[in-house]
């Protein structure tokens, strides 16, 4: 049995892979000891406690993901780089259920600032470059796009588009094509109105 060795690095990547298996809401540092045969006591000198690993956990996952949307992007615009990133948190989704859950994990402001989370807005913005979108519109439109990424995924992951025609690849298909148009033709802001005249 492995006894030796444990890093709080060690730990999450085990935290993840366990998160995968079992979902991320089961993963504690209970769980871990028992697959590393160790008592719980002697995981507290690497992790606080759940909340410290499942933070950990959901920063190795950021970072996994920002590395390949990273990748995905190299040498994309346009259209291209939309469904490229697109794909990538529906591919890592489909892939890795239980990481993917703890890439949504709440994380406080000074953790989140330091994560790889930064990436994934500038990485977002970089593909928006390609619309010719300005503030506060860019920033409209990232949120756009990560509320349906991520809202397609999750409900796809829990089995929403199963029971019904057609296929959740077509849609996903057509919802990158009106996203794609939707943002070539983004609508001017509403002017404010005039202020009333009093008689």
């Amino acid at each position: 049995m492995v006894r030796v060795g444990l890093t709080a690095e060690r730990l999450a990547l085990a935290g993840a892979e366990l998160a995968d298996e079992v979902g991320f809401e089961q993963v504690t540092v209970s769980a871990l000891a028992r697959r590393f045969d160790v008592k719980v006591a002697s995981l507290y000198s690497h992790v606080r406690n759940s909340h410290d690993l499942k933070t950990r956990i959901a920063l190795l996952v950021l970072a996994e993901m920002a590395d390949r949307a990273a990748s995905a992007l190299a040498g994309r615009a346009g259209k291209d780089a939309l469904v490229a990133l697109a794909n990538v948190y529906r591919d890592y989704a489909r892939a890795h259920p239980g990481r993917y859950a703890a890439s949504r994990l709440r994380l406080d402001p000074a953790t989140a600032a330091a994560s790889a989370g930064v990436r994934h807005a500038q990485m977002t913005r970089a593909v928006l470059r390609g619309y010719d979108l300005t503030e506060p519109d860019q920033t409209h439109a990232v949120r756009l796009l990560g509320s349906t990424f991520h809202g397609y995924v999750s409900l796809e992951l829990a089995g929403g588009f199963s029971h019904s025609t057609p296929d959740s690849q077509e849609s996903w298909t057509r919802v990158l094509d009106a996203l794609d148009a939707l943002l070539r033709a983004w609508p001017a802001a509403a002017a404010p109105p005039a202020p009333s005249q009093a008689s």
